[in-house]
């Protein structure tokens, strides 16, 4: 599954416009979510936005940016005149949040939702192997606190579909009566949704009733990408934004969308394009286990890439995968020489033989090239078929003209990167 997040607009413009395919109408979510970008014409919204000029708005930053209202990056009960003056003052302008500076360039508008805090709500879906928890916390907003410790939980196992009874029972026992009814049959039609519309994760905080109507006022998403085949017509174009402050280079964007394409994981962040360790990792917590050891030998500063390949890949996605990776380490020529490490711990059903044959593949066309940059490979691998794929590496290292050195299981998942930095175990 690859979980990418997804603009607040598009999400609740996509709950607006398919919720009363589960419930026949009886909730409604108004899409009044106005979606701003540096492209939009800010004096031509009225028109087609009639209802700005007589509503109050509120206005936020759509660039997956957490905690927008602690970060003064929240306009509420505005005047169409002062939102737009807000959203001009801001338009592209570098600010930094948690450490992380980047551009705003894409804002949501929406009505002004009147309430008081005793109508807020916490509500949130997530995905998890055993099937998917439903969170409910009856105090919302900024000030929700860690919603892991409070909230109510329930999960519902893989292909089950929780009742209103089975909800207002499990979650609601400290909301006042008046409320449970709303609230449990809006959670039955949203989990419907998030189920046939493959979500990953969804969180509104905080869910409002005012008046006996429900009103999402501010929400996070994510879907499983590789659902696009399935769910095309229901997502209706939507789309995948880097995180703020982050812009792909084309070549994490070209891997990027390898992996919207393959129920596997390839992920791949470039760090140094100018650095000499580069990983070809399976898994992702051996990612972070090889780029914590190198971190340890003190070779953080020459740490080139971050990623993974993962969920037992076919051969064609892992070569496409390894040679994006070479490609990238051979452009530039450092005398020194580079490192190569291949590693991984010991893969469930991951084939082995099958991934290195596309790893294999790569390095044969960029032999050349990896002669050239002077580059050593350590390769330490297990799980299904490995013996085949060691094999055909070590077979591998005697014709390349490149020093492969190859290890198994026996040998600690870190090794290799011992041997390379510091020429031992």
């Amino acid at each position: 599954m690859a979980q990418k997040a997804i603009r607040e607009a598009q999400g609740k413009k996509m709950i607006a416009r398919l919720l009363k395919e589960y419930d026949g109408g009886k909730y409604t979510v108004e899409d009044s979510f106005i979606s701003v970008s540096p492209e939009t014409d800010l004096e031509a919204l009225p028109k087609e936005y009639p209802w700005l000029d007589s509503t109050k708005v509120v206005v936020k930053p759509d660039q997956l940016i957490k905690r927008r209202g602690k970060n003064n990056l929240l306009l509420l009960d505005a005047r169409w005149n002062e939102a737009r003056e807000w959203i001009s003052e801001r338009m592209q302008t570098e600010i930094t949040i948690d450490g992380v500076t980047g551009l705003l360039d894409h804002f949501i508008i929406e009505p002004y939702i009147k309430h008081d805090e005793d109508d807020e709500y916490y509500v949130a879906i997530t995905s998890v192997r055993e099937g998917d928890n439903i969170l409910f916390y009856h105090r919302g907003g900024v000030d929700v606190g860690d919603v892991d410790e409070k909230a109510e939980k329930m999960l519902v196992p893989i292909g089950d579909f929780p009742s209103a009874s089975d909800i207002e029972k499990n979650l609601l026992g400290y909301l006042n009566d008046e409320r449970k009814g709303i609230v449990a049959g809006f959670i039955e039609v949203l989990f419907k949704l998030y189920a046939d519309c493959h979500f990953a994760y969804l969180e509104i905080n905080p869910l409002v009733v005012v008046d006996d109507r429900v009103h999402i006022l501010d929400l996070a998403a994510k879907l499983d990408s590789t659902a696009d085949f399935l769910c095309k017509t229901k997502w209706d174009g939507i789309e995948f934004p880097s995180p703020f402050g982050r812009v792909l280079t084309e070549d994490e964007a070209y891997i990027e969308e390898l992996d919207s394409k393959t129920g596997s994981s390839l992920k791949l962040t470039i760090l140094n394009p100018k650095g000499r360790v580069w990983t070809m990792v399976a898994g992702g917590g051996a990612s972070v286990i090889y780029a914590d050891t190198i971190t340890d030998l003190g070779y953080m500063d020459e740490m080139a890439n971050y990623g993974e390949y993962s969920g037992d890949p076919n051969e064609e996605f892992t070569y496409k995968y390894a040679r994006t990776i070479l490609d990238c380490m051979t452009r530039e020529i450092d005398p020194r020489g580079k490192f190569l490490l291949i590693g991984g711990a010991i893969a469930n059903f991951t084939d082995v033989a099958s991934t290195f044959k596309g790893i294999i593949r790569a390095l044969k066309e960029y032999r050349q090239k990896l002669i050239d940059n002077k580059v050593k490979i350590f390769v330490r691998r297990g799980g299904p078929n490995y013996k085949e794929g060691l094999r055909q590496m070590k077979e591998l290292g005697q014709t390349l003209g490149v020093p492969i050195e190859v290890f198994g299981p026996e040998a600690h998942m870190t090794k290799i990167v011992k041997l390379a930095l510091k020429g031992g175990n």
